[in-house]
């Protein structure tokens, strides 16, 4: 072979393996920007195991890659297989992402008009992305989750309701039902207050305590209500007689010597407090009054289901200083520049009295709270609960388990107190009541007591 020649071959033998180095770089560039093979990823876990009537079908599909190009929800039982939801999302671009990377949706299912029967059904949700994998079609993802279509809301039966109530008063009522692991209780103008087992040997009787605002000025709406795993809900109306009260209405002079002693107090724990003496107070009385009681409502929302509580609560010895649901008036120098409710009463004996715990329960909050200044709140259970504020010192700690012996503190001057007093409220699933139905062994008995042990017949 000549010289020639033989650079001739060898040339084309470089140019041929070039042009195939070229295809194969392309053909991977092709592969990695068309052929990706990351599946969608489909997630059932937040869809409920049950569907009622009206059934809601949670999922989420993400792809990271592609982005998803289809969307499918089946519903099968037995042998029916019936597409309840679809989505397609259009092309919007040739490379990377071409579909949207993620999708979450709530589809309601109407289970009688799809012709679904009560018992077990398969929810099947499949998603595939823009990739060329698969003939083209895409990678595809297949999950399923087993539910059970349950169109038969929980039965009540009320064995006893309040016949009366009242403005700040409390009440309760009795019911049997078939469904226990329903969400259930009363409803007072809107206002859920849940029920609880009354643990007495009968596994499908429950109690419901509630409380009546303040100022509440009539009742629109009480019932019993329950709604079970797959939504179906059941509401049983009672009727009671709404009783309005007298509230007092009272004064207080803010002094320059209760500003000067109180404001540097709430200036540590609330910085944010600007202005005068008097912008302060105000500041004190409305805002940080309105935290504090939104702060004792949220750790009100969740009590013990168990009954701690034992006969009538117990009142510190002392004088009344303010009575529940007193309107107050305040003035300053002559002049009115505020008003608030008072929601518990105020009692006085000597400085650095001991206050003890009511009944029997649950120390859940012992710090400084605001106006309140160092308060103790213990959960009695079922959503009772009692408040112990403006003490000088706290001996308890949340956790602790206290009986009507248990020292919680000593009274005070912390908060919004202008002497050494208890403040001593009264709380229902977190609305505040008057302490003196608690306090009384009658009402305990007739409210309470009496129509628990009639129930059982």
């Amino acid at each position: 072979m000549s010289f020639r020649n033989k650079n001739k071959s060898q040339g084309s033998r470089f140019l041929l393996t070039s042009f195939s180095v070229i295809l194969l770089i392309a053909a991977a560039a092709i592969f990695i920007l068309f052929f990706e093979g990351e599946k969608p990823v489909v997630n059932l876990q937040q869809s409920s195991s049950f569907l009622g009537k009206k059934g809601i079908v949670k999922y989420s599909v993400t792809d990271a890659k592609s982005g998803i190009k289809t969307i499918a929800v089946w519903g099968i039982q037995e042998n029916e297989k019936k597409l309840l939801h679809s989505a397609y999302n259009p092309r919007t671009k040739y490379t990377g992402a071409i579909g949207p990377l993620e999708d979450t949706q709530d589809i309601e299912v109407d289970v009688e008009k799809e012709g679904f029967r009560d018992g077990p059904m398969t929810i099947m949700v499949e998603a595939t992305d823009f990739s060329l994998r698969g003939w083209f079609s895409g990678n595809k993802t297949t999950e399923t989750k087993e539910v059970t279509v349950d169109t038969i809301p929980p039965k009540i039966q009320i064995l006893h309701s309040e016949k009366y109530i009242s403005q700040g008063g409390a009440g309760i009522a009795i019911y049997h039902l078939s469904d226990k692991d329903s969400r259930h209780g009363v409803a007072i103008n809107g206002i859920f207050n849940p029920g609880y087992p009354l643990n007495d040997g009968r596994d499908d009787t429950y109690i419901s305590y509630f409380g009546i605002p303040f100022d509440t000025e009539k009742i629109d709406s009480s019932v019993v209500t329950a709604t079970d795993l797959a939504g179906n809900n059941m509401v049983v109306p009672f009727t009671s007689v709404f009783q309005a009260v007298n509230q007092k209405r009272d004064t207080i002079n803010i002094s320059d010597g209760f500003l000067g002693t109180k404001i540097p107090e709430f200036q540590q724990y609330y910085p944010e407090m600007q202005g005068d003496f008097i912008e302060k107070y105000l500041y004190a009385n409305t805002i940080v009054r309105d935290q504090n009681n939104q702060i004792i409502s949220d750790l009100c929302k969740k009590s013990q289901p168990e009954r701690y509580w034992k006969g009538v609560f117990t009142r510190m010895p002392g004088s009344s200083r303010a009575g529940f649901a007193d309107h107050r008036t305040y003035f300053f120098k002559g002049k009115a520049i505020d008003r608030q409710v008072h929601l518990g009463m105020d009692i006085a004996s000597t400085r650095r009295a001991e206050a003890r715990a009511a009944n029997n329960g649950k120390v859940i909050y012992a710090d400084y709270l605001g106006i309140y200044g160092n308060m103790v709140l213990v959960d009695h259970g079922q959503g009772v609960f009692s408040l112990y504020s403006h003490l000088s010192q706290i001996n308890a700690t949340p956790g602790d388990m206290v009986d009507q012996k248990t020292v919680l503190g000593l009274t005070g001057t912390t908060g919004m107190a202008g002497g050494d007093h208890l403040h001593f409220s009264i709380l229902v699933n977190g609305v505040f009541v008057t302490p003196k139905e608690w306090w009384d062994q009658h009402w305990i008995t007739v409210t309470i007591d009496e129509p628990i042990q009639e129930s059982k017949f």
